[in-house]
Parts: C-alpha cells; structure tokens; sequence
C-alpha cells in the first residue's frame, strides 16, 4: 500500500477535523519515511523500546496516539535526535492519531467503553458514560490495577470515562449533569478531588488509552507494541 491510501483510509477512521484545536500540525503523517507500506506496527507512546521494536520487525509505518514532537522543535537534539535518527535510518513512517481517536467511533473511549462493559452508552464533549455492573476493584482490576479512588466509596450505577488526562471540573460536571455516580479518568489533581461532586477512579494514562491502539492493531493485522511505564506500589 502506498503511504497516500494508507494515510486516507487512518483519516476515514479518524477524521482530522475531530481533534482538538491544540493537536494542530501534531497529528497525520509526522514523519516520512519510504512511499510504500507493506508492515505495520501499532503502539501508544514513541519510546525507543517502541520504535526498537518496529525497526526489529522491519516495520514501514508506526502508528501511535502520542506524538514525540509536543511543541515547535528549534534543535533536534537529546531524546528527540535519538528517536528521530532511529526512525529515519530505518526509513519508517511515524503517523499520529490523537483527539481525534478519541472521539472516533471504535476510538479510545468506545474502547475502554468495551473493556469495561458499559451498556446504554451516551456521548459527552469528550468520553462516554454508561450503565456499569462492575465494582470499583473490578473496574481496576480490569485496567491493570493501581487505581485510586477519590471520594468515599459508592457502588457504581452510571459510569463516566474520559480516556487520558481528563479530571477537568467541566466534565464531572457535565457526566453528574448526565446521571453519572462515578468519573474515570487520569492525572487527578489536588484542587479538582477536593470539589469533585461525584467519586472519582484515577487509572494511569497507559492503563485508559493503551486498550485501543491494541485493539485497532489486532483488527488492522499490525503488531502491537506493549511499552507500560514502570509502576509499583509501595507497601
């Protein structure tokens, strides 16, 4: 496949025009490398075991949700030179879908939607809500652990999520407005648990968005590149 049609058929998935204003000329075809595609891999960081791993398995295109280069780059030097050199040696394509998958349909949010069983599932500005059976261990349980819970504990009836960071006051207020007991999220801050009107669940940024680029991998037939952050609790 050619890196045009394999770039027309991402933004059939995942129209540009959904993303949020500040990922501007950070999404789409972020780096070129050769014009024709015949191995794709999938991951959800650029980290350099990610891209070893697809130079290893002689990958044309990675695709990823987070870009590497957040803001103008002026000097490519540090971690940027070394990812950037590892990725243009090996001529890959690096293509970047960010709030743009998160509000596609089979995104990232109906994704973690999925993996938690939501049922009567209603949009919000960004993230779903839904109809949720599971308890709160459970809802760790099924994102890897290391959650945290903000509030005193309630059984959960109406489940609000917004993959990545997204404990802002608008949106807790918009999921109770909406019926929800419970908001799911990521990157909790002091000032936002002390005003949250709902219980809160804090799931790491890895646990909440990783889930769909692994399923988008397997249903696109890439190979999916696990890359956690190290993460223990400490007793």
């Amino acid at each position: 496949m050619h890196v045009h049609a394999f770039i027309e058929k991402m933004e059939r998935l995942a129209p540009p025009e959904l993303a949020e204003d500040f990922d501007a000329e950070k999404i789409g075809l972020v780096v070129e490398g050769r014009p024709v595609i015949s191995r794709v891999c999938g991951a959800l960081d650029v980290t350099p075991f990610v891209v070893k791993q697809a130079v290893a398995a002689s990958a044309d295109m990675l695709v990823v949700h987070h870009t590497p280069l957040w803001t103008p780059v002026t000097a490519i030097t540090g971690r940027i030179a070394s990812l950037m050199r590892a990725l243009l040696s090996a001529e890959m394509n690096l293509y970047v879908m960010h709030t743009n998958f998160d509000r596609a349909q089979e995104g990232v949010n109906d994704a973690l939607a999925e993996l938690l069983s939501l049922k009567d599932i209603s949009p919000m500005a960004i993230g779903c809500i839904g109809s949720c059976a599971l308890s709160p261990a459970e809802i760790s349980r099924r994102l890897g652990g290391n959650c945290r819970l903000w509030g005193a504990q309630k059984k959960v009836r109406r489940l609000a999520i917004v993959a990545g960071s997204g404990f802002d006051p608008a949106f807790i207020e918009e999921a109770k407005s909406l019926g929800a007991d419970t908001f799911l999220s990521a990157e909790m801050k002091h000032s936002v648990a002390r005003i949250a009107p709902l219980q809160c669940i804090e799931a790491t940024h890895y646990a909440l968005e990783a889930p769909a680029m692994k399923r988008l991998s397997t249903r696109m037939g890439w190979q999916y590149i696990d890359d956690p952050p190290l993460l223990k609790i400490i007793q």
